[in-house]
């Protein structure tokens, strides 16, 4: 059974991929901070500030989350990130994205060219009914489907 919902397209595209969940603020400097420092080719969280993330591969996933924290570096570390070559297929905020994650995720696709697709406004029931390994399809106006994980 498949749950749709329908946000507001920030950097539009398709894309799949599993969920990766977190209920609470996502640090992208922290987050990242070894993949970054070690020039590595794979994204291993390492906030240890967010239970839900840490210690989980951030590579090759749906990052769902309710918004971003951290600094004005946050712009900077999605253009590093991309330009290792370390892929996110989407981010997914159920809360309309802030202005530094905005910036830095456009920065991401004009600078290091590879867009990380970008759906905000999913809303709380989009969030809550998420759960990490679920099949995620986004589309380019914005709707987004998930598929629960058997």
């Amino acid at each position: 059974m498949s749950k749709v919902f329908k946000g507001r397209a920030v950097l539009p595209g398709h894309s799949q991929g599993p969920a990766l969940v977190t209920r609470t603020g996502f640090n992208v400097y922290a987050s990242f901070y070894d993949s970054l420092h070690e020039n590595a080719e794979v994204a291993v969280c390492v906030d240890v500030g967010n239970a839900d993330l840490y210690g989980k591969r951030l590579d090759d996933c749906v990052i769902c989350l309710p918004f971003t924290t951290g600094s004005t570096s946050a712009g900077a570390v999605w253009q590093r990130v991309m330009g290792l070559g370390i892929e996110i297929k989407a981010m997914l905020f159920s809360q309309p994205i802030d202005p530094m994650a905005a910036g830095g995720l456009i920065i991401a696709d004009q600078w290091a060219g590879k867009r990380i697709v970008t759906i905000d406004q999913l809303g709380e029931t989009f969030l809550a009914s998420v759960q990490d390994g679920d099949w995620i399809v986004i589309h380019e106006d914005g709707t987004v489907s998930i598929s629960n994980a058997v």
